[in-house]
């Protein structure tokens, strides 16, 4: 996969070259480039904003130069790209949408500051290629710098041969439509806290059910809309029992209240 990102701020993006990302990307798995958006302005102090048509404050990127910097980045590879921008106007990012980017041959993205980019910018490519505007979460940053590593790394990490085991992958939170579970490791006692003894018991069977129940506890406790967002067919009998069981369990706690 090839991805590019253009901003005013080459240097927030270091974190690429790192950890698995960057052994991703020195093994041939992930091919990333990093472009300056001021080297596409045409004044001697390199500006990339203006004020705001209507009034209001904050600065607006100028389409000038995002258009000549995404055309030259564009160009620069044959491969077909998706445009992502990142924005706090743009819809939620999620596990599903990282998956569909992971199969992507090329991802451009797009990193605005100030009160963002000019809308035309992103109106004028919308009609030649796929533009996605997207949020991380429900706050405001200073730049979409942050929010690129986020994604990237999401993204990456779904691409064959990153993991050393793709069962990583398979079972994370969200991959089912659920958060994943605790998780142990060595010692088996820490500061009088035990391991759970199934874990230790080698019985395949009782481990999985218990890390199922453990997901649907923590689920229901933390992101109900997700178990609420799940098809008809995605619970069992036990998994249905269970969620029974801590609803009537937190109606009674209600009730004691």
């Amino acid at each position: 996969m090839r991805i590019d990102v253009v901003t005013i701020f080459p240097g927030y993006l270091a974190p690429l070259r790192e950890a698995l990302l960057g052994r991703a990307i020195g093994s041939g798995l992930l091919d990333v480039a990093v472009h300056d958006l001021r080297d596409w302005t045409h004044d001697v102090h390199q500006a990339v904003d203006d004020s705001p048509y209507g009034g209001g404050p904050g600065m607006v990127m100028r389409p000038q130069v995002w258009g000549d910097a995404l055309d030259a980045v564009l160009a620069a590879d044959e491969r077909p790209a998706r445009l992502v921008v990142p924005t706090p106007a743009g819809r939620p990012f999620t596990q599903s949408d990282a998956h569909a980017y992971a199969a992507e041959e090329r991802l451009v993205f797009a990193c605005g500051r100030y009160e963002g980019i000019d809308q035309r910018v992103v109106d004028h490519y919308a009609d030649a290629m796929p533009v996605d505007e997207i949020s991380i979460g429900d706050y405001v940053l200073v730049g979409g710098e942050a929010a690129v590593l986020v994604v990237v790394e999401a993204v990456a990490r779904l691409l064959p041969g990153v993991l050393g085991n793709p069962r990583s992958a398979a079972e994370d939170s969200f991959s089912d439509g659920l958060l994943e579970g605790p998780s142990y490791t060595r010692p088996e006692v820490w500061r009088d806290r035990p391991v759970p003894d199934v874990l230790r018991s080698g019985n395949h069977g009782a481990i999985a059910r218990w890390r199922r129940d453990r997901a649907l506890e923590r689920t229901a406790a933390r992101r109900p809309d997700l178990l609420a967002a799940l098809p008809a067919d995605a619970l069992d009998k036990k998994d249905r029992a269970l969620l029974e069981a801590l609803a009537a369990k937190q109606s009674e706690a209600s009730d004691a209240g």
